[in-house]
Order: C-alpha cells, then structure tokens, then sequence
C-alpha cells in the first residue's frame, strides 16, 4: 500500500506532502507527487516566476478529469500572506511564494499550475511585469501564434522593453517583459491595449483585439490579462493538458513544439537547457512609449475595449454586450 504521506527536500527544507500517489492526471497516471518532482526539478525558474508574489490558489482537488476551484484568500497555514484590495475594493489576505518549499505546499494543496501576482510584496499596486498572452481562436493554430509572436517581439523591442516568451501550456504563446514598478494597473493595461491594437494594425487578419469570441479571427492579444486581479499560469506551471508552460529563446520560436513539452519531456529539456528566465530582473523597461501609443489612439477617437464582466463599467468602454445580442434602436432619437 502506497504511504499516506512523504517528506521531500525543497532546498535544505523538509516539506510534508499528502496523498503522494494520488492521481492527478486519469489519463497518464500522473500523480501528486510527480507534479512535486516538477517544482523541485526546476526550482530556479518557478521561483524566478514567483518570488514575492502574492498567488491565487487554482486547486485541482480531484485531479484535471474535474473541475478546480479558486482560492484568492489565503488558507490558515500559508507562511506568507499579503492584504490585497480585489477589483471591487474588498480587502483579502493572499498567499505568498518565496521559497521552493512554498510552491511545494501549493502543490500539495493540489495546485498543478501557478498563479502569480504581477506585483510582488515591495509594491502591490504597481505591476512590473507586462503580460501579452496570445490565444489562438477556434479553428485557429500555435503556428499563427508563432507569427503573432514574432511582431510582437518587434514592436516590444522597438519601445526598448525586452521580451521572454513561453508556451501556454494549451494552445498559445505567453510574452513577459519586466517593466519598472512606476504605473499602476489601469495604466499597464492601457499600455497593454495600444500593444494589441498596434500588432492587430501590423498583422490584420492574424490578430485580433476583439473581446467577443463570435467576432474573433485569427490570435486574440488578451490585453485583460494586465487587468488588477487577472492572472496566467506562470513559466514553469504544469497545466491541466500535462504540458508545461515552457520558455523558450527567440531562436527557437519556428521550432518549439509545445506537444512535446508534457511533464515527462519537459524533464528532458530542462536538463538540456536548464532555466530560460535567468536574467530576466536585470534591465526593467519603460512603459512610456506604449503609453504614447495609447494617446494617439485616443486621439484617433479610438474607445476603451471591454473590460472583463466582473469590473465596474469604465469611462468610454463600450457596451458588455455580444453583438449578436445587441438591440437595433428603433430610430434616430433612440440611437
């Protein structure tokens, strides 16, 4: 009989874990402790991704054959929490990671993948990371997402801010560039819908901004994902496909097959090239020039895009309503 329970070394730290055979993935046998051997393989990259951030607890309690639940609240035993003000100003305490026997614990507390904060301890409302994340829509492939990819890291680096990519995990790409703690959330998504509209203007018919999935062609730039409170699945997070969310060097964007990049293979890769996010703090960039881009688009006339439903309705965002729910007016005077 399997043991009820094991102790596994997180750097120097014993950390309990629970239910290690548990099977978290029916389909490849994958267990609890299989998605601990994944943290404790690539703990300088998962801290990279993580260190002092706050994270929302996705806690698969049944394994992927069923669905998670979210846990933004802190439980009683985290080591570290944080107060965090939610999008409708409710006051919360989140859990945070700052050594790999943290990350451990979120696992045993059967998070398979990580959802960090895009601001750590030091400053929890200005980000300083911007987040592309690049989704491919129905009928849509990862090699549209690799050309969307390519303009982007063009127009990240035309603006003097560095991008590092990594597969989603599912079915699309992820860019991160550090920027400098000076904006707060609003700000960086501002910045982050004058990107997606700028890709969308140099790639059209590839790119997309358009919020409603019936209108969607092509990669959608979820620029919500910079929103206060939106999180992804960090570098390193095994996701509910059994694929890891792996980075990978701009040279290898024509190559990279995320398929291969399960949890098994992954183990293969980062023992060949081990962790892709070092030196990604060392030069923070400047969200000024995208910044720019979202004044002249002001002044085109351009509206705010939809935000996310759960948000307070905002200044010049249009209607949250699909367009094939939307009521005609009647006349000019109801127009």
């Amino acid at each position: 009989m399997a043991k009820d329970e094991v102790y596994v070394d997180a750097d120097g730290e014993p950390v309990r874990v629970s239910s290690p055979g548990k099977v978290m993935f029916p389909e490849q046998g994958w267990t609890k402790l299989d998605v601990v051997e994944h943290y404790l393989r690539c703990g300088p990259g998962i801290l990279n991704a993580v260190r002092g951030r706050p994270c929302m607890l996705k806690r698969w309690t049944k394994g992927v054959g069923e669905p998670p639940f979210y846990q933004k609240r802190a439980p009683k035993d985290a080591r570290e929490t944080t107060p965090i003000r939610f999008p409708a100003a409710r006051p919360g305490r989140m859990a945070v990671a700052r050594e790999l026997r943290d990350v451990v614990w979120m696992a045993q507390l059967n998070c398979i993948d990580i959802h960090p904060w895009p601001v750590t301890t030091d400053d929890l409302d200005h980000p300083n990371e911007l987040r592309i994340d690049l989704d491919p829509s129905d009928g849509s492939t990862f090699d549209e997402a690799r050309e969307v990819a390519a303009v982007c890291r063009e127009l990240l680096e035309e603006h003097g801010l560095t991008g590092w990519p990594k597969t989603s995990g599912s079915r699309g790409i992820h860019i991160y560039a550090r920027i400098e703690p000076r904006w707060e959330f609003d700000d960086v998504r501002r910045a982050a819908v004058a990107f997606a509209r700028e890709v969308e203007r140099r790639a059209p018919g590839l790119a997309t901004t358009s919020w409603w999935k019936e209108e969607r062609h092509g990669v959608f730039l979820d620029y919500n994902q910079n929103a206060r409170d939106k999180t992804i699945a960090s570098a390193y997070s095994v996701r509910e496909t059994g694929r890891v969310s792996a980075p990978f060097r701009w040279d290898e964007l024509a190559t990279i097959d995320p398929l291969a990049l399960d949890l098994r293979g992954f183990a293969e890769r980062w023992d060949e090239v081990g962790d892709l996010t070092a030196g990604m703090d060392d030069a923070p960039g400047s969200l000024d020039g995208l910044l720019a881009l979202a004044d002249a688009d002001d002044e085109r006339g351009l509206p705010d895009l939809p935000w996310p439903p759960h948000y307070r309705k905002q200044p010049n965002e249009p209607p949250r309503v699909a367009p094939s729910r939307r009521r005609e007016p009647a006349s000019d005077a109801d127009a």
